[in-house]
């Protein structure tokens, strides 16, 4: 991919695939060896391994949407700069992330997200 605008693309369409709330719904989106890395914590190797994280947080709060702010795309590599707002009954716990996402033929190869892990936390224990 020369431009990024396929990569942008299939970025865009991951991100707005999480509105399902199905972990199922952004499989597509993802190579089978996939690595997502939550910086903080150990990384999910694996799409299936990515899918069963992914379906853990989905099943932590009634509701996630990803509003991208920011994004830049150079080549297969496309850098977003987010508001990943979760919806917990009346809580709305919205959370400041950085991503890079790594594209190869048309799927995300790799996922780091950079994020406070105190403010994640407090968010989900209904501090903030």
């Amino acid at each position: 991919m020369g431009n990024g605008t396929d990569a942008e693309k299939v970025v865009r369409e991951f991100c707005a695939a999480f509105e399902a709330h199905d972990a199922e719904a952004v499989r597509p989106y993802l190579a089978e060896d996939v690595v997502y890395h939550n910086i903080p914590m150990d990384p999910a190797v694996g799409q299936d391994a990515a899918i069963a994280f992914l379906a853990g947080f989905l099943t932590m709060c009634d509701k996630m949407e990803i509003e991208i702010t920011n994004l830049a795309a150079e080549g297969n590599v496309v850098l977003t700069e987010r508001v990943d707002t979760f919806k917990v009954g009346d809580l709305v716990a919205p959370l400041p992330v950085m991503g890079v996402f790594e594209i190869r033929d048309g799927k995300i190869a790799a996922w780091r997200d950079y994020f406070d892990m105190a403010q994640a936390t407090a968010a989900f224990s209904g501090g903030a």
